[in-house]
């Protein structure tokens, strides 16, 4: 099993920090999350594992969802989704 950042375990359910939300550009076809005076470009797959929060799902059930839709190894998917997860939350877009 992929050990969790601190603070995040696969039981944490995050949810986006007030004020922030993943965004779908059409004229440039890119995501984005809106933030209070910035915008920041997100690729590759963190679109993808950002769709799924909804506030109610936990880390691991995200990870499960994308290992099974994927049919990939959980440990690749888990070390991924941590990782982005850990990244964001350290910079206050995302909340546990």
């Amino acid at each position: 099993m992929t050990k969790a950042p601190p603070g995040i375990a696969e039981e944490t359910v995050l949810f986006f920090a007030r004020g922030h939300r993943l965004q779908h550009d059409r004229v440039r076809d890119l995501w984005i999350v809106q933030a209070p005076e910035k915008a920041f470009v997100i690729e590759g797959a963190a679109p993808h594992i950002l769709r799924l929060l909804d506030g109610k799902r936990s880390v691991g059930d995200i990870i499960q969802q994308l290992a099974n839709e994927f049919s990939a190894p959980r440990e690749v998917i888990a070390k991924d989704v941590l990782a982005l997860f850990s990244e964001l939350t350290e910079k206050n877009v995302l909340q546990i």
